[in-house]
């Protein structure tokens, strides 16, 4: 997998973007990739916000992978800056190749050059394949996430 960019998302990329993001059981329930027009204004608030960096994963010129990485300054852990992976997803014809590995690896990485001290995620407690996934890359299933729909 070489060949493998991974690289700031434009609004080019949205489309392909979105389409995997309402490619599996959960997204299919909230995605609506037919009307991109909240994405494409989500998109310009990610570009302007510098503790923000949407990324996508390039395969032969094909986009094959997604992420989201926010950083967070604190004053916790004598005020370190945490990292936050959000809205990891493959296109569903390139999982098991190992992209996915690489697009976190890939993310750990860049959070280290941005001087973060902790890299944290959550994961849908349904989604037990990627917990295994993450475990197998050194994360831990040390705290217990809350989330309140407004």
């Amino acid at each position: 997998m070489g060949d493998l960019e991974i690289r700031a998302a434009v609004a080019d990329d949205v489309p392909a973007i979105v389409a995997m993001l309402a490619d599996d059981p959960l997204g299919a329930q909230r995605e609506s990739p037919d009307d991109l027009t909240p994405y494409l204004a989500a998109m310009d608030r990610l570009t302007t916000d510098p503790n923000q960096l949407l990324v996508v994963a390039v395969l032969k010129g094909r986009t094959v992978g997604t992420l989201q990485l926010t950083f967070i300054p604190g004053l916790s852990r004598r005020g370190a800056t945490r990292a936050l992976v959000e809205g990891v997803h493959i296109h569903a014809d390139e999982r098991g190749n190992g992209l996915g590995t690489q697009l976190i690896e890939w993310a750990i990485e860049e959070s280290r050059r941005q001087n973060c001290q902790l890299v944290q995620l959550t994961s849908d407690r349904s989604r037990t394949g990627a917990h295994r996934f993450y475990e197998r890359l050194g994360f831990a299933a040390s705290h217990t996430g809350f989330k309140l729909q407004l």
